[in-house]
């Protein structure tokens, strides 16, 4: 599927009938609600009632909101929240501004640079790192950055080898389809057992898958990083550079601008605990205190691992349900930010699989010369001890001592449940088309769901939205 294919449809106007009667059949469902209450509230219960409602205010809800308003409807968004973003989130650390979310734009997300051109935001590139610290037989060795991501490179060609072939057009995750079977069912540690590798090489690439899967290789597909990798272009360099670009402002600037521009209203504090699609062709989204809100259409455009926390009535599709359940966001998912002395040049570091630190990326050197760095936590490490979290980072270079850190493991984040998802093995074949396709007057969104950029990348999210959105409008139409 073209990931562009609504955005001539959603900016033209639609006739309005099917709505209108939807509204006049709210009007009479609303009605002994309306009756019940004193007349300072009636106002409010008629608030109630919406065009379109949009849960979740993450990339994939603001894109879908942005699209239904410009339509016309008047679009209500749901965020659990007190801000916005979801996954994406522009904090503070040490005295600067950091991405506690994620923290990347790439070059050839073509959704992104054209939302950044529409709303004028720039980009500056990542820290480039000055040495490269990597496994060794023994332990680790320091190498110039040329040298390591080249050999790195050399090995992921191996490792992705025939991936430009069943994923020929990787926007078109199916288009081979034919060829996907076997390539599907494989995880990433059983492709890294076909290569006959040495142990160092080994340890060189699992580093890096485990980084992706959050912990074993084999909990991740060898599908869903090889697409990624063909999306980049096919080389190591070009996967490098899905993680080399920041806004100005934040990751978060782009969807405050499509929200600033938008008439969608967000309401903050709003945990959806139940969606109810009811038989006057109004669906019912009642939140954690107990307020219900109605519209003819709903987006659902929380991740898939919170889908399980909320009550669908009637039940969501199997393709959905078993989603759901297995979940596909990384649940040990953990970034880590770190204030660290004694490192005078900006390090780069990737341990093998199994190690409490899994990969080390350098940022900005602050004024009294220490450096702040990036981490991301393997699963055995226990965040709150800063004891063991000095240990970890020493492990990899021994000169370094933390100042302070602060750690966010999204797993356990209520409105999560996961950070950045990667399919796991069989799950692009069980799950694409039909997860992406509406319920009722349900319709989903989300990066987990994208066709191209899926998961880990903003790219995804506004392809899903703007997906969403086509589909809501024909629905609410």
């Amino acid at each position: 599927m073209n990931r562009h294919g609504g955005n001539d449809a959603l900016s033209s106007d639609r006739t309005v009938g099917r709505r209108s009667l939807l509204k006049a059949a709210g009007a009479t469902a609303l009605a002994s609600t309306l009756a019940a209450t004193t007349a300072g509230r009636a106002s409010a219960t008629e608030e109630l009632a919406w065009d379109a409602i949009v849960i979740g205010a993450g990339y994939a809800g603001g894109t879908a909101a942005r699209e239904l308003a410009a339509k016309g409807m008047r679009t209500l968004v749901l965020e659990a929240r007190d801000r916005i973003g979801g996954r994406i989130w522009t904090g503070s650390f040490a005295g600067e501004q950091v991405e506690i979310g994620g923290g990347w734009f790439g070059p050839g997300q073509t959704n992104v640079e054209r939302e950044l051109q529409r709303y004028n935001i720039t980009t500056s590139h990542d820290v480039a790192a000055t040495r490269a610290v990597m496994p060794s037989g023994t332990g680790f060795t320091s190498q110039a950055p040329a040298d390591a991501f080249g050999h790195l490179g050399t090995l992921f060609g191996q490792f992705y080898a025939g991936s430009e072939t069943y994923f020929e057009r990787p926007l078109e995750p199916l288009y081979r389809q034919d060829l996907l079977a076997s390539v599907d069912a494989t995880s990433l540690a059983a492709r890294l057992g076909q290569l006959g590798l040495s142990t160092t090489d080994q340890k060189w690439i699992n580093g890096s898958t485990s980084v992706f899967a959050g912990g074993p290789s084999s909990t991740g597909g060898l599908a869903g990083m090889a697409q990624w990798y063909q999306l980049a272009g096919g080389t190591y360099d070009g996967f490098l550079s899905t993680m080399s670009l920041k806004p100005a402002g934040g990751m978060i600037s782009l969807l405050q601008a499509m929200l600033a521009g938008s008439t969608a209203k967000v309401r903050y504090n709003s945990p959806v605990t139940a969606i109810t699609q009811g038989s006057t062709g109004l669906t019912t989204v009642k939140t954690a205190s107990g307020v219900s809100f109605r519209a003819p259409v709903v987006v659902v455009a929380v991740p898939v691992n919170v889908w399980r926390t909320i009550t669908f009535n009637p039940g969501l599709p199997q393709v959905h349900a078993d989603a759901a359940l297995e979940g596909v966001g990384v649940p040990t998912a953990t970034k880590i930010w770190l204030q660290v002395r004694g490192v005078s040049d900006a390090v780069y570091a990737q341990a093998p699989e199994g190690s409490p630190i899994l990969m080390m990326l350098p940022q900005k050197q602050l004024a009294d010369g220490s450096r702040l760095y990036v981490a991301f936590a393997g699963a055995g490490l226990n965040v709150a001890d800063a004891v063991a979290v000095q240990a970890a980072v020493r492990n990899l270079v021994p000169e370094a001592t933390v100042v302070t850190y602060r750690a966010m493991q999204w797993g356990k984040d209520t409105y999560t449940r996961g950070g950045w998802a990667l399919r796991k093995p069989g799950q692009l074949l069980r799950q694409l088309p039909a997860i992406q396709q509406p319920h009722g007057s349900m319709v989903f969104a989300g990066s987990d769901i994208a066709s191209g950029w899926y998961g880990a990348f903003v790219e995804g999210a506004i392809e899903s939205g703007l997906r969403a959105a086509q589909q809501a409008a024909v629905i609410a139409g």
